[in-house]
């Protein structure tokens, strides 16, 4: 299902998808970034994946149209690559509150704060650049 609109709210920091069915879905910057489709935060397979932190004040910069069929956001930690289906935002907006929760329970399992500054080393570099 695409979205009849998609508004960026900087002061809120959320991103809100409208759908013709009515329904409408506000979701926060912070948690698009950290569920980012890119192969930087998702990796090439399962348990590859970059836990992201640090991302409460990230802002989208700006929203590019991928054909038909996607977007393609960049926040203001530079983070670009992620290409965010219509199917994906909608999953992500359907499940928003146990995704978020799971995010939570990482971060909790692994010992991190949510604001915790991501370091530098090898598992936080784009794909092609180690």
């Amino acid at each position: 299902m695409i979205p009849n609109q998609i508004v960026s709210h900087q002061q809120s920091k959320v991103l809100e998808l409208s759908y013709e069915d009515g329904r409408s879905f506000r979701l926060p910057f912070e948690f698009l970034r950290v569920h980012s489709p890119s192969a930087e935060v998702q990796g090439h397979g399962p348990g590859q994946e970059t836990l992201q932190t640090g991302k409460r004040e990230v802002v989208i910069i700006q929203i590019e149209p991928v054909g038909h069929y996607a977007i393609k956001p960049t926040f203001s930690d530079g983070h670009d690559s992620g290409l965010f289906t219509w199917e994906y935002l909608l999953h992500l907006a359907e499940n928003q509150e146990s995704l978020w929760v799971e995010y939570l329970k990482k971060l909790e399992v692994h010992g991190v704060e949510r604001d915790a500054v991501m370091s530098s080393g090898k598992d936080t570099h784009s794909c092609g650049s180690h």
